[in-house]
This record gives structure tokens, sequence and C-alpha cells, in this order.
């Protein structure tokens, strides 16, 4: 096992994109690293540069690993080295983790619960959620708003993070507030406001890249300003290079339509389960 160095992180990103979709929530973490918009993770990889199974895991180094709910994710072609790497060569260490959040695809759950049971640490399921995705800005399809709406975009500031942390779902407290305004202060953000100024509709972008915690208010729903606001971002992240992802929670059809309608695909294949592990 081997933990990357900052100068081979490009590296690491380079070969994850061949691997795309599948590889997108590692690949997110490294893209965002290697654009100085992440300094809180390490990444280990079973063998270099021709690895089998990559890491993203908090840095015990940086006290910002413990702002917000740690979390562990990887991307697997060899469940065989992964088991080695969770069971003999600490790629996690349970201890210090203790407790932890960790992302992974759906076909890895079965391994992940056997782990957990050979070291006696309890698992609660999350989440299943789709991953869609834009693979470039051709498959963006225009949305038709207004030009009143469109006056109305803006990015948050810090004021509005306690209003976003009580309608996140996995917010409400102090951690999920720290992480909001981590991810306001770093990384691109939008809203719609009301003609006071105020925001009633928003989206932001996780540590991953990924788009989130979007929501509008109940009494503003049903005008099209989730479809404008992630058409907004996605238009803003393909002219930078960025990917362009989100994942949708199993259910949640209206999210998924509006995303599908906008042109991100849904790999089939390709579930994302969120597991919480204590010790």
């Amino acid at each position: 096992m081997k933990v990357l160095q900052k100068d081979e992180h490009m590296a690491a990103e380079s070969v994850l994109l061949k691997h795309l979709p599948k590889s997108f929530q590692v690949y997110g973490y490294l893209h965002a690293c290697n654009r100085n918009k992440q300094t809180n993770i390490q990444i280990v990889v079973d063998t270099w540069p021709d690895f089998k199974v990559i890491i993203c895991r908090p840095d015990p180094e940086n006290k910002q690993a413990s702002d917000w709910r740690k979390k562990v994710t990887f991307y697997c072609l060899d469940e065989k080295m992964l088991r080695k790497m969770l069971l003999e060569e600490d790629a996690i260490d349970w201890i210090i983790l203790c407790n932890f959040i960790a992302g992974f695809d759906n076909s890895h759950t079965g391994l992940l619960k056997e782990v957990s049971t050979q070291i006696q640490v309890s698992h609660t399921h999350l989440i299943c959620a789709y991953q869609l995705y834009l693979p470039n800005s051709s498959h963006l399809v225009t949305p038709a708003f207004n030009s009143d709406i469109n006056s109305r975009i803006s990015s948050l500031d810090l004021s509005h993070a306690h209003l976003v942390n009580q309608t996140w779902k996995f917010g409400g407290d102090e951690l999920g507030y720290k992480k909001i305004v981590r991810q306001i202060s770093n990384f691109p953000s939008y809203c719609i406001t009301d003609h006071q100024g105020q925001p009633v509709s928003w989206l932001l972008l996780h540590e991953n890249l990924s788009l989130g915690m979007l929501y509008t208010l109940p009494e503003h729903r049903r005008k099209g300003y989730a479809t404008v606001l992630v058409y907004t971002m996605a238009q803003r992240l393909l002219a930078e290079g960025y990917p362009v992802f989100t994942y949708v929670e199993e259910g949640n059809m209206v999210s998924f339509k509006m995303f599908k309608n906008l042109g991100f695909i849904d790999d089939p294949s390709v579930r994302r389960i969120w597991f919480k592990f204590a010790t």
C-alpha cells in the first residue's frame, strides 16, 4: 500500500478519468484537490502507478479533516486487494476514525458487510442513490426561463449558511454548518432570490464536486427554480473544465426526472451506497 504524494495526484486523476463514470466519486475529490479546492484528504493505492484500488480517506495530519463527519470513499477493480487493504494493511484506521461514513458502488456492499462483521464494527445503511452525469456540454439541454428569474440568480454568501444548514437533510447541527461555510467559501454556489434579495432556492457543490444540497423553499416550488440552478451551475462547471455529476436518492423521482430532462445520463450499472460505520 502506498500513500500518494501531492505530485502524484494528477497522474492518479488521469487514470481515473479513463474509468468514468464509475470512478466519479474519487475522481471528483482528486480533481478538486489538484485545483487547490480540497486540502483535508489523503489518497492511498494498493500499488503505484498501476493500481487496482484507490481509497480517499481523511488526512490524519490535517485537523480540518475532523471539521465534519469523516468520510471514506474508494474505487475498486479488485475486491481481493480491497479486502486485503481493509483487513491487513490499515487502509482505514477503524479505531481512530471511530464513526465515519463510507461511499462506494453497490457491487461492493457484500464485501463491506463482511469486513465490518469480521472486525466487529457496526454498519448502518444510510442511502442508495442514482449517479447522474453530463459527459460534455452537448448533452446539456437549455431550459426555458424568463428574464425575471435570470436577474435574480446570484451566489450564496456566508450569511446564508444557517438557512442552508436548517434545510439540508444531513445538516441541522454545528458540524453541518461548518461544512456549508467551507463549501460556500471555497466552491461555486448559486441561488435564486426573492424580490427582497433573500435566497428561496439554492445549489452547492460537495467536496468531491458533486452537485448537492439542492433545495427550494416550499412556498416557492413548481416555478422551475431548481432546473435553472442546475443548468446554470452545469454551464459554469463545463466551461471551467470541471466534472458535472450528482447523486439522487432512490425514490426521488421528481429530482431524477429533472436531471434527466436537462440531459444528465444515468448508468443503470452504477448505484452508490453510503454506510455509517461505528466502533
